[in-house]
Protein backbone atom coordinates (compact mmCIF):
# COMPACT_ATOMS: atom_id res chain seq x y z
CA UNK A 1 0.00 0.00 0.00
CA UNK A 2 1.64 3.43 -0.98
CA UNK A 3 1.15 6.33 0.91
CA UNK A 4 -1.28 8.27 -1.42
CA UNK A 5 -4.34 7.98 0.63
CA UNK A 6 -3.08 8.46 4.23
CA UNK A 7 -2.55 12.07 3.01
CA UNK A 8 -5.44 12.88 2.34
CA UNK A 9 -6.11 12.62 6.46
CA UNK A 10 -5.11 14.93 9.01
CA UNK A 11 -3.74 13.70 12.68
CA UNK A 12 -6.93 15.20 13.51
CA UNK A 13 -8.73 12.11 11.79
CA UNK A 14 -6.04 9.43 12.96
CA UNK A 15 -6.78 10.48 16.39
CA UNK A 16 -10.21 9.83 16.32
CA UNK A 17 -9.84 6.91 14.52
CA UNK A 18 -7.95 5.78 17.63
CA UNK A 19 -10.11 7.17 20.09
CA UNK A 20 -12.75 5.00 17.96
CA UNK A 21 -10.75 2.04 18.41
CA UNK A 22 -9.85 2.35 21.87
CA UNK A 23 -13.82 2.74 22.87
CA UNK A 24 -14.77 -0.41 20.71
CA UNK A 25 -11.80 -2.29 22.72
CA UNK A 26 -14.15 -1.12 25.94
CA UNK A 27 -17.11 -1.78 25.28
CA UNK A 28 -16.09 -5.81 23.58
CA UNK A 29 -14.51 -6.46 26.97
CA UNK A 30 -10.50 -5.93 25.89
CA UNK A 31 -8.21 -4.67 27.81
CA UNK A 32 -5.93 -3.33 24.77
CA UNK A 33 -5.06 -4.14 20.84
CA UNK A 34 -2.45 -4.88 19.30
CA UNK A 35 -2.13 -4.17 15.51
CA UNK A 36 0.47 -5.25 12.77
CA UNK A 37 1.65 -3.84 9.94
CA UNK A 38 -1.45 -3.87 7.33
CA UNK A 39 -4.86 -2.36 7.02
CA UNK A 40 -5.85 -1.67 10.44
CA UNK A 41 -2.42 -0.21 11.30
CA UNK A 42 -2.59 2.31 7.86
CA UNK A 43 -6.28 3.28 8.80
CA UNK A 44 -5.74 4.16 12.29
CA UNK A 45 -1.97 5.78 12.14
CA UNK A 46 -1.74 5.89 8.15
CA UNK A 47 1.83 3.88 8.58
CA UNK A 48 2.60 1.45 6.24
CA UNK A 49 6.33 0.17 6.75
CA UNK A 50 7.74 -0.34 3.69
CA UNK A 51 8.90 -3.58 4.65
CA UNK A 52 6.64 -6.27 6.88
CA UNK A 53 9.66 -8.32 8.30
CA UNK A 54 10.89 -10.33 10.99
CA UNK A 55 11.24 -7.04 13.29
CA UNK A 56 8.37 -6.59 15.60
CA UNK A 57 6.16 -3.36 14.18
CA UNK A 58 3.46 -3.49 16.81
CA UNK A 59 0.39 -0.78 17.64
CA UNK A 60 -0.59 -0.70 21.08
CA UNK A 61 -4.36 0.33 22.71
CA UNK A 62 -4.57 0.14 26.14
CA UNK A 63 -7.00 1.35 28.39
CA UNK A 64 -5.39 4.04 30.57
CA UNK A 65 -2.70 5.10 28.53
CA UNK A 66 -1.88 6.93 25.43
CA UNK A 67 -1.60 4.86 21.88
CA UNK A 68 2.08 3.54 21.09
CA UNK A 69 3.56 2.32 18.12
CA UNK A 70 6.85 -0.13 19.03
CA UNK A 71 9.19 -0.22 16.33
CA UNK A 72 12.57 -1.32 15.33
CA UNK A 73 14.82 1.74 15.72
CA UNK A 74 16.10 2.01 11.98
CA UNK A 75 12.29 2.30 11.20
CA UNK A 76 11.60 5.08 14.02
CA UNK A 77 11.96 8.26 11.72
CA UNK A 78 9.86 6.65 9.02
CA UNK A 79 7.29 5.67 11.87
CA UNK A 80 7.87 9.51 12.62
CA UNK A 81 6.85 11.18 9.62
CA UNK A 82 3.68 8.81 9.24
CA UNK A 83 0.80 11.42 9.13
CA UNK A 84 -0.61 10.07 12.77
CA UNK A 85 2.24 10.10 14.58
CA UNK A 86 1.25 13.28 16.06
CA UNK A 87 -1.37 10.95 18.08
CA UNK A 88 1.27 8.60 19.14
CA UNK A 89 3.79 8.30 21.54
CA UNK A 90 6.64 6.30 19.52
CA UNK A 91 8.77 3.57 21.29
CA UNK A 92 11.74 2.05 20.08
CA UNK A 93 13.72 -0.93 20.29
CA UNK A 94 17.08 -2.56 18.91
CA UNK A 95 18.30 -5.46 17.72
CA UNK A 96 19.62 -7.55 19.96
CA UNK A 97 17.11 -6.43 22.45
CA UNK A 98 13.78 -8.54 23.48
CA UNK A 99 11.09 -6.35 21.40
CA UNK A 100 8.34 -8.20 23.25
CA UNK A 101 9.51 -7.64 26.68
CA UNK A 102 9.24 -3.64 25.58
CA UNK A 103 5.77 -4.17 23.98
CA UNK A 104 4.52 -6.47 27.42
CA UNK A 105 5.26 -3.48 29.68
CA UNK A 106 2.32 -1.51 28.38
CA UNK A 107 0.03 -4.16 28.28
CA UNK A 108 -1.92 -6.28 30.95
CA UNK A 109 -0.49 -9.48 31.87
CA UNK A 110 -4.00 -11.17 32.20
CA UNK A 111 -6.10 -9.38 29.89
CA UNK A 112 -7.54 -10.01 26.92
CA UNK A 113 -6.54 -8.72 23.69
CA UNK A 114 -7.85 -8.01 20.34
CA UNK A 115 -4.92 -8.76 17.68
CA UNK A 116 -5.16 -7.94 14.10
CA UNK A 117 -5.89 -10.55 11.46
CA UNK A 118 -3.09 -10.58 9.86
CA UNK A 119 -0.29 -10.58 13.00
CA UNK A 120 2.38 -12.56 12.13
CA UNK A 121 1.99 -15.98 14.19
CA UNK A 122 5.73 -15.79 15.29
CA UNK A 123 5.06 -11.99 17.15
CA UNK A 124 1.72 -13.19 18.52
CA UNK A 125 3.46 -16.40 20.11
CA UNK A 126 6.57 -14.28 21.13
CA UNK A 127 4.40 -11.90 23.28
CA UNK A 128 2.01 -14.71 24.53
CA UNK A 129 5.45 -15.99 26.05
CA UNK A 130 5.90 -12.56 27.41
CA UNK A 131 2.63 -12.32 28.77
CA UNK A 132 1.53 -16.10 30.03
CA UNK A 133 -1.51 -14.80 31.90
CA UNK A 134 -2.55 -13.05 28.66
CA UNK A 135 -5.65 -13.93 26.09
CA UNK A 136 -6.38 -12.76 22.55
CA UNK A 137 -8.90 -12.58 20.25
CA UNK A 138 -8.93 -11.61 16.15
CA UNK A 139 -10.08 -8.42 15.46
CA UNK A 140 -12.62 -9.95 13.17
CA UNK A 141 -13.93 -12.12 16.12
CA UNK A 142 -13.82 -9.11 18.72
CA UNK A 143 -14.34 -5.70 16.65
CA UNK A 144 -15.82 -7.11 13.08
CA UNK A 145 -17.01 -3.77 12.57
CA UNK A 146 -14.19 -1.22 13.57
CA UNK A 147 -13.36 -0.32 10.13
CA UNK A 148 -17.47 -1.01 8.45
CA UNK A 149 -18.73 2.65 8.58
CA UNK A 150 -16.60 5.31 6.13
CA UNK A 151 -16.94 8.67 6.93
CA UNK A 152 -17.76 11.51 4.20
CA UNK A 153 -13.88 11.32 3.10
CA UNK A 154 -13.50 7.88 3.02
CA UNK A 155 -17.12 7.50 0.86
CA UNK A 156 -15.81 10.11 -1.31
CA UNK A 157 -12.59 7.92 -2.05
CA UNK A 158 -14.73 4.67 -2.26
CA UNK A 159 -16.72 6.55 -5.03
CA UNK A 160 -14.11 7.87 -6.82
CA UNK A 161 -12.31 4.14 -7.03
CA UNK A 162 -15.76 2.89 -8.32
CA UNK A 163 -15.85 5.43 -10.79
CA UNK A 164 -12.54 4.40 -12.49
CA UNK A 165 -13.30 0.69 -12.15
CA UNK A 166 -16.39 1.93 -14.08
CA UNK A 167 -14.25 3.47 -16.78
CA UNK A 168 -11.95 0.77 -17.09
CA UNK A 169 -15.34 -1.63 -17.97
CA UNK A 170 -16.48 1.17 -20.61
CA UNK A 171 -12.93 0.05 -22.39
CA UNK A 172 -12.53 -2.79 -22.04
CA UNK A 173 -15.99 -3.61 -23.31
CA UNK A 174 -15.06 -2.07 -26.92
CA UNK A 175 -11.76 -4.56 -27.53
CA UNK A 176 -12.30 -7.62 -29.52
CA UNK A 177 -12.79 -10.62 -26.95
CA UNK A 178 -13.12 -13.50 -29.74
CA UNK A 179 -9.52 -15.10 -30.45
CA UNK A 180 -8.15 -13.49 -28.07
CA UNK A 181 -6.91 -15.51 -24.55
CA UNK A 182 -8.28 -14.49 -21.30
CA UNK A 183 -4.54 -13.53 -20.11
CA UNK A 184 -4.77 -11.10 -22.76
CA UNK A 185 -7.51 -9.36 -21.24
CA UNK A 186 -6.76 -9.82 -17.83
CA UNK A 187 -3.90 -8.01 -18.20
CA UNK A 188 -5.88 -5.23 -20.36
CA UNK A 189 -7.94 -4.92 -17.69
CA UNK A 190 -4.80 -4.39 -14.91
CA UNK A 191 -3.95 -1.87 -17.33
CA UNK A 192 -6.71 -0.18 -17.44
CA UNK A 193 -7.09 -0.19 -13.73
CA UNK A 194 -3.62 2.10 -13.04
CA UNK A 195 -4.30 4.06 -15.77
CA UNK A 196 -7.56 5.15 -14.10
CA UNK A 197 -5.25 5.82 -11.21
CA UNK A 198 -5.42 2.61 -9.31
CA UNK A 199 -1.39 2.15 -7.43
CA UNK A 200 -2.30 -1.41 -6.71
CA UNK A 201 -4.45 -3.80 -8.36
CA UNK A 202 -5.84 -6.40 -6.82
CA UNK A 203 -7.56 -9.23 -9.28
CA UNK A 204 -8.42 -9.35 -12.60
CA UNK A 205 -10.79 -12.58 -13.11
CA UNK A 206 -11.78 -12.94 -16.85
CA UNK A 207 -13.87 -16.63 -16.87
CA UNK A 208 -14.97 -17.60 -20.39
CA UNK A 209 -16.96 -20.04 -21.20
CA UNK A 210 -17.13 -23.01 -18.76
CA UNK A 211 -14.30 -21.16 -16.72
CA UNK A 212 -17.29 -18.55 -15.77
CA UNK A 213 -19.07 -21.28 -13.51
CA UNK A 214 -16.03 -21.15 -11.03
CA UNK A 215 -16.54 -17.80 -9.40
CA UNK A 216 -12.87 -17.50 -8.52
CA UNK A 217 -11.61 -18.59 -11.66
CA UNK A 218 -7.83 -18.13 -12.73
CA UNK A 219 -6.80 -16.57 -15.60
CA UNK A 220 -5.48 -18.82 -18.23
CA UNK A 221 -4.62 -19.22 -21.28
CA UNK A 222 -7.93 -20.48 -22.95
CA UNK A 223 -8.78 -18.76 -26.20
CA UNK A 224 -12.18 -17.20 -26.09
CA UNK A 225 -14.61 -18.05 -28.85
CA UNK A 226 -17.80 -16.86 -30.64
CA UNK A 227 -20.82 -17.84 -28.25
CA UNK A 228 -18.94 -17.32 -24.91
CA UNK A 229 -20.51 -15.92 -21.78
CA UNK A 230 -17.34 -13.73 -20.05
CA UNK A 231 -17.49 -12.87 -16.52
CA UNK A 232 -15.57 -9.84 -15.96
CA UNK A 233 -14.51 -9.18 -11.81
CA UNK A 234 -11.80 -6.73 -11.31
CA UNK A 235 -10.82 -4.13 -8.35
CA UNK A 236 -7.76 -3.04 -6.49
CA UNK A 237 -6.86 0.31 -4.42
CA UNK A 238 -7.07 3.71 -5.91
CA UNK A 239 -5.48 6.23 -3.63
CA UNK A 240 -5.79 3.66 -0.79
CA UNK A 241 -9.73 2.47 -1.16
CA UNK A 242 -11.22 -0.19 -2.85
CA UNK A 243 -12.58 -0.75 -6.06
CA UNK A 244 -14.93 -4.47 -7.49
CA UNK A 245 -17.12 -4.42 -9.76
CA UNK A 246 -18.46 -7.40 -11.64
CA UNK A 247 -20.40 -7.61 -15.23
CA UNK A 248 -21.11 -10.31 -17.19
CA UNK A 249 -20.14 -9.90 -21.44
CA UNK A 250 -21.37 -11.69 -24.55
CA UNK A 251 -19.59 -12.93 -27.48
CA UNK A 252 -21.94 -12.43 -30.28
CA UNK A 253 -25.84 -13.07 -29.67
CA UNK A 254 -26.89 -15.03 -26.47
CA UNK A 255 -29.15 -17.77 -26.75
CA UNK A 256 -32.52 -17.55 -24.91
CA UNK A 257 -31.29 -19.63 -21.83
CA UNK A 258 -28.22 -17.16 -21.12
CA UNK A 259 -30.23 -14.30 -21.54
CA UNK A 260 -32.73 -15.74 -19.53
CA UNK A 261 -30.14 -16.51 -16.73
CA UNK A 262 -28.33 -13.27 -17.46
CA UNK A 263 -31.68 -11.07 -16.31
CA UNK A 264 -32.43 -13.54 -13.40
CA UNK A 265 -28.96 -12.50 -11.83
CA UNK A 266 -29.91 -9.00 -12.61
CA UNK A 267 -33.50 -8.99 -10.92
CA UNK A 268 -31.36 -10.53 -7.82
CA UNK A 269 -28.71 -8.01 -8.21
CA UNK A 270 -31.81 -5.51 -8.06
CA UNK A 271 -33.74 -6.76 -5.00
CA UNK A 272 -30.32 -7.13 -3.22
CA UNK A 273 -29.87 -3.50 -3.60
CA UNK A 274 -33.29 -2.36 -2.57
CA UNK A 275 -33.13 -4.35 0.72
CA UNK A 276 -30.57 -2.36 1.51
CA UNK A 277 -31.25 0.50 4.02
CA UNK A 278 -30.46 1.24 7.74
CA UNK A 279 -31.41 -1.14 10.54
CA UNK A 280 -32.02 -4.18 8.26
CA UNK A 281 -29.48 -7.17 8.65
CA UNK A 282 -26.85 -7.47 6.65
CA UNK A 283 -28.64 -11.33 6.43
CA UNK A 284 -31.55 -9.58 4.24
CA UNK A 285 -29.68 -8.50 1.39
CA UNK A 286 -28.73 -12.07 1.11
CA UNK A 287 -32.12 -13.44 1.44
CA UNK A 288 -33.60 -10.93 -0.94
CA UNK A 289 -31.02 -11.74 -3.47
CA UNK A 290 -31.36 -15.26 -3.57
CA UNK A 291 -34.81 -15.95 -2.80
CA UNK A 292 -35.24 -14.57 -6.83
CA UNK A 293 -32.72 -17.07 -7.86
CA UNK A 294 -34.04 -19.74 -5.81
CA UNK A 295 -37.45 -19.26 -6.97
CA UNK A 296 -36.45 -19.55 -10.23
CA UNK A 297 -34.89 -22.96 -9.27
CA UNK A 298 -31.61 -22.09 -9.73
CA UNK A 299 -31.00 -21.89 -6.07
CA UNK A 300 -28.23 -24.81 -6.22
CA UNK A 301 -26.24 -22.69 -8.26
CA UNK A 302 -25.52 -19.56 -6.39
CA UNK A 303 -22.54 -20.79 -4.17
CA UNK A 304 -21.48 -17.71 -2.55
CA UNK A 305 -22.48 -15.35 -0.03
CA UNK A 306 -24.17 -12.02 -1.44
CA UNK A 307 -21.66 -9.63 -0.37
CA UNK A 308 -18.73 -8.65 1.46
CA UNK A 309 -17.58 -5.09 3.13
CA UNK A 310 -15.27 -3.00 0.80
CA UNK A 311 -12.70 -0.22 2.74
CA UNK A 312 -8.99 -0.21 2.78
CA UNK A 313 -9.12 -3.83 1.59
CA UNK A 314 -11.08 -4.87 -1.00
CA UNK A 315 -13.25 -7.50 1.13
CA UNK A 316 -13.51 -7.12 4.65
CA UNK A 317 -16.67 -7.15 7.63
CA UNK A 318 -19.39 -6.92 7.09
CA UNK A 319 -20.58 -9.39 4.66
CA UNK A 320 -24.03 -10.13 3.52
CA UNK A 321 -24.76 -14.03 3.91
CA UNK A 322 -27.43 -15.63 6.14
CA UNK A 323 -26.83 -16.00 9.97
CA UNK A 324 -25.32 -12.32 9.44
CA UNK A 325 -27.06 -10.14 11.93
CA UNK A 326 -25.00 -6.98 12.16
CA UNK A 327 -27.65 -4.01 11.48
CA UNK A 328 -27.05 -1.87 8.60
CA UNK A 329 -25.67 1.37 9.26
CA UNK A 330 -25.38 4.72 7.14
CA UNK A 331 -21.52 4.54 5.96
CA UNK A 332 -20.86 0.89 5.33
CA UNK A 333 -20.36 -0.35 1.95
CA UNK A 334 -20.39 -3.17 0.31
CA UNK A 335 -20.56 -5.48 -2.71
CA UNK A 336 -24.16 -6.86 -4.20
CA UNK A 337 -23.04 -9.85 -6.41
CA UNK A 338 -25.37 -12.60 -6.73
CA UNK A 339 -24.39 -15.32 -9.32
CA UNK A 340 -25.97 -18.97 -11.23
CA UNK A 341 -22.97 -20.76 -12.31
CA UNK A 342 -23.94 -23.62 -14.22
CA UNK A 343 -20.95 -26.41 -14.19
CA UNK A 344 -19.46 -26.97 -17.52
CA UNK A 345 -21.60 -24.55 -19.30
CA UNK A 346 -21.18 -20.85 -17.97
CA UNK A 347 -21.60 -18.77 -15.01
CA UNK A 348 -22.78 -15.15 -15.02
CA UNK A 349 -22.29 -12.81 -11.54
CA UNK A 350 -23.33 -8.62 -11.64
CA UNK A 351 -21.67 -6.57 -8.75
CA UNK A 352 -21.95 -3.42 -7.72
CA UNK A 353 -20.31 -1.52 -4.43
CA UNK A 354 -23.07 0.03 -2.45
CA UNK A 355 -23.05 2.21 0.71
CA UNK A 356 -25.95 2.60 3.15
CA UNK A 357 -27.62 6.33 3.25
CA UNK A 358 -30.02 7.52 5.66
CA UNK A 359 -33.09 6.09 3.63
CA UNK A 360 -31.59 3.27 1.86
CA UNK A 361 -28.55 2.62 -0.56
CA UNK A 362 -26.36 4.33 -3.38
CA UNK A 363 -24.59 2.35 -5.92
CA UNK A 364 -20.65 3.36 -6.09
CA UNK A 365 -21.00 1.54 -10.02
CA UNK A 366 -23.17 2.58 -12.67
CA UNK A 367 -21.99 0.94 -15.81
CA UNK A 368 -25.07 -1.03 -17.48
CA UNK A 369 -26.36 -4.33 -15.44
CA UNK A 370 -27.60 -5.28 -19.20
CA UNK A 371 -26.29 -8.06 -21.17
CA UNK A 372 -23.19 -6.60 -23.54
CA UNK A 373 -22.09 -8.04 -26.64
CA UNK A 374 -18.80 -7.80 -27.55
CA UNK A 375 -16.97 -8.77 -30.33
Amino acid sequence: MTGTAVARFTADDYRARLERAARAAEDAGLAGLLVAPGPDLVWLTGYAPTAITERLTVLILAAGQDPVLVVPTLEAPDAAKAPGAPALTLRDWTDGKGPYATAAALLDAAGRLGVSDNTWAMHLLGLQNALPGSSYASFTEALPMLRAVKDAAELELLAAAGAAADQAFEEIRTVRFAGRRESDLARDLAGLLRRSGHEQVDFTIVASGPNGADPHHEVGDRVIEPGDMVVLDFGGLKDGYGSDTSRTVHVGEPTEEERRVHDLVREAQEAGFRAVRPGVACQEVDRAARAVIADAGYGEYFIHRTGHGIGVTTHEPPYMIEGEEQPLVPGMCFSVEPGIYLPGRFGVRIEDIVTVTEDGGRRLNDTTRELVIVD
